[in-house]
């Protein structure tokens, strides 16, 4: 697996706006705190979110991707792509395959951050089936589609984007963790992230006192001192 000194860039790719700063803003903030250019993949634009049905449907995509350019600024990251594919309507297809595989050759990351595709029945409410189309695809987009020539070769062809190889992939909410991060420097900003959407959550201090306790968990489960707060993942070796 790679240090984070020897990455250079990582994408993050996630289904909806928050999805990152729930599963991951506190590693991330540490990656871009050591210098990593982190880019986010945004699959949709989280249209079929928010609570007010007094805000026009047409009008929430805008004010997520909004939401989601402030947050990832928390964390040092303004590179951001959005797909714009619907919300509440992800399937593994080749059309969100490709567009992931795109992005991934634009950016050329050392390292991707994604979804998992594994249904975790222990955190079943970050196993929304958005978030899983959109694991597998990635998985799919890293390999083997994004480092293969002769797949949409017009992405070569018409658009001039390389193949690329990716060295690893790290998966939130994964039944499978192998990676604990201390996320303890960085737990104000992504908290800082999450306060961005301001659209979702009527009841923000419960919201935040539940990541607390789920963060103070795991680091608690890792054997970090006490006070502490961690994110967890499952690592993929993609480099072969």
């Amino acid at each position: 697996m790679l240090r984070d000194e020897e990455v250079e860039r990582a994408l993050v790719v996630c289904a909806h706006p928050d999805d990152v700063d729930f599963g991951a803003a506190g590693t991330v903030a540490g990656w871009t705190d050591a210098g990593v250019e982190v880019s986010y993949c945004l699959v949709t634009d989280g249209d079929a979110g928010g609570f007010d049905p007094s805000v026009p449907r047409s009008e929430i995509g805008a004010i997520r991707r909004g939401e989601q350019t402030a947050a990832a600024k928390e964390v040092g990251v303004t590179d951001l792509h959005w797909l714009g594919f619907p919300d509440g309507y992800l399937t593994v297809t080749l059309e969100l395959r490709k567009a992931i595989s795109r992005v991934i050759r634009q950016v050329r990351p050392q390292r991707v951050l994604t979804q998992s595709p594994q249904r975790n029945y222990q955190r079943v409410f970050a196993s929304h089936p958005d978030h899983l189309a959109t694991g597998e695809a990635t998985l799919c987009a890293v390999y083997p589609d994004s480092r293969n020539e002769f797949w949409m070769p017009d992405l070569v062809a018409e658009e001039g984007l390389a193949p690329w190889s990716v060295s690893e992939v790290w998966l939130m909410a994964s039944p499978q963790v192998d990676r604990i991060v201390d996320v303890t420097a960085t737990f104000d900003r992504k908290m800082a992230a999450l306060r961005r959407h301001v659209s979702q959550h009527t009841d923000r201090p419960e919201v935040e006192e539940r990541v607390r306790l789920w963060l103070g968990a795991r680091a608690e489960e890792a054997g970090l001192p006490g006070g502490s707060y961690a994110e967890a993942f499952q690592v993929i070796d993609t480099a072969g």
